[in-house]
């Protein structure tokens, strides 16, 4: 039996070596910088993937540190993630320092960039040009940050700072301090010799970005399959591929995610973590707009069509036993992206560019007549009706820059529901019908109707009725993060995929040969 090779044979190598340096997590290594007593340390929870450091030092300032360092070598361009939060301790100083860094060498006075959250309100980019030189830094408007991310593109750094919930706030500046392959990780600051402070990091990520110069839809970097917890914020990565795996969705009875990669479906066993491909006859272009009925016996597909064919080897719609079989096509003109069933199964709502004009239809399942719900000559898409059937939610660019709206199934009442700063992009609904979750995209690196591969993205959680949106996930992805409905069946999950070149694997991984 041939079963998938999750990995190139290179980063098993990888994995093998950084076993034998005594890994933790991502992470090659762990050790003291500077004058450190006691000891520091640092811990890995394989099950909630957090990491806690202990440590005393007097500082990471002047010129020489002294803190406790988590790394892995890291060469080039790189976007380093991690929720923080100090444990409590009385007496503890307000400069004690929790960050994510870059480093040269492992000495005291090495050069160094890090972004560092203290013990009392500041947030500050920190850094040493030149080997054991005074440190500088950049401080950031935000106060108590607990989301902090570095970003190295070349020679620019930019310190992405927020609270839990809201948007980052970025700060830059360019510097050829660093070398190009250095030490990067997570570290932990008393800044007080005689004392020793606890910390815990969730939510880490080791990215590497696309490069500058990859080709859309011909270049893919690898994915992280995750589940995020909602009332925690905290995220595990499940499963990793070294190419592209798009839109997880959760079957009905919670037990698996359907999701595409190199353009078949797969369904991913959330017991076993084993993956099983699904028979889906003759169409074998699948893309990653797909959605399982409401009664979890049918599962609507869309699929490009074979090239030089009657449609162009555009998206088409059909439809498909959950358990898999020969599909049956149900939407007449290409292209068309299926994107959700009517509660009572009697209709599905889909995106579909005719004369020039992409607009949402309806049809029945078993194909038919269909019926074209919006006519705004602006670009609408990613539409999801309720789970009570009242309202079809969809986004639309028609304010000039692409928000979130709703309608009633029958296509009156078109209303718009955010007003944000971003290109908002897919809305899901909860189970129980109180939540949107949706992506947004930054409008200074995505044009309004474009929803590419790899950027800087959040996924964000608005109550039903209106109000402040909440940043629940700061991630790098983009198309293929969340195109499906994504909530677990008790709507206390939420699947989606990021993305990275190289990966750092979360969890044990069995290699398999022919």
């Amino acid at each position: 039996m041939i079963r998938k090779v999750f990995y190139f044979s290179a980063l098993a190598i990888a994995i093998s070596c950084s076993a034998n340096a005594q890994s933790i997590g991502i992470f090659e290594g762990q050790g003291d910088v500077g004058n450190v007593k006691p000891k520091g340390t640092a811990t890995y929870n394989a099950q909630n993937q957090q990491y806690t450091l202990t440590s005393s030092g007097a500082n990471v300032w002047g010129t020489a540190d002294a803190f406790h360092f988590l790394w892995r070598k890291i060469k080039g361009d790189f976007i380093l993630t991690a929720n923080v939060r100090f444990l409590p301790r009385k007496g503890a100083s307000e400069y004690r320092k929790v960050g994510v860094m870059v480093r040269s060498n492992l000495n005291a006075g090495s050069k160094h960039v890090d972004v560092a959250t203290h013990g009392g309100k500041l947030v500050a980019m920190q850094y040493r040009a030149k080997e054991n030189d005074s440190t500088r830094q950049v401080i950031s408007k935000v106060e108590n940050a607990d989301v902090i991310q570095l970003e190295r593109r070349g020679n620019k750094y930019r310190m992405w700072v927020a609270k839990q919930g809201n948007p980052f706030t970025v700060d830059s500046m360019t510097t050829d301090a660093v070398e190009d392959e250095a030490y990067v990780g997570i570290f932990l600051c008393a800044h007080d010799a005689k004392a020793v402070e606890k910390a815990v990091f969730s939510n880490v990520r080791i990215t590497v970005p696309n490069k500058l110069d990859f080709k859309p839809y011909t270049d893919y970097i690898g994915s992280n399959v995750e589940i995020l917890d909602l009332a925690t914020k905290n995220r595990r990565v499940i499963y990793q591929y070294n190419k592209s795996i798009q839109a997880p969705n959760w079957t009905r009875d919670g037990k698996k995610l359907l999701y595409n990669q190199d353009d078949l479906l797969y369904t991913y066993d959330l017991a076993t973590n084993k993956p099983t491909l699904l028979n889906t006859g003759e169409v074998k272009r699948n893309n990653n707009d797909h959605v399982i009925s409401f009664d979890g016996k049918r599962l609507a597909i869309s699929s490009f069509g074979v090239r030089g064919g009657p449609d162009g080897g555009r998206s088409i719609g059909y439809v498909v036993p959950i358990t898999g079989g020969e599909p049956k096509r149900i939407t007449t003109v290409a292209p068309s992206y299926i994107h959700s069933w009517s509660p009572d199964d009697k209709a599905i709502v889909f995106m579909s560019t005719r004369n020039g004009n992409s607009d949402i239809y309806s049809v029945s399942p078993d194909g038919g007549t269909e019926t074209r719900l919006t006519t705004d000559p602006a670009y609408d898409d990613g539409c999801e009706y309720t789970p009570d059937g009242k309202y079809i939610y969809f986004n639309s660019v028609r304010t000039g820059h692409m928000q979130i709206w709703r309608m009633k199934p029958d296509g009156s009442e078109q209303t718009q529901v955010t007003h944000s700063e971003f290109n908002d992009w897919f809305p899901h609904i909860s189970p129980d019908g109180k939540f949107i979750v949706y992506i947004s995209f930054l409008q200074n690196e995505v044009g309004p109707q474009d929803h590419p591969f790899y950027r800087h993205v959040y996924l964000q959680r608005m109550p039903i009725s209106g109000g402040k949106p909440e940043v629940i996930a700061y991630l790098y992805g983009g198309q293929g993060t969340i195109n499906t409905p994504s909530f677990s069946p008790d709507g206390k999950q939420v699947a989606f995929v990021s993305n990275t070149d190289l990966l750092f694997p979360l969890f044990p991984i069995e290699y398999q040969k022919k």
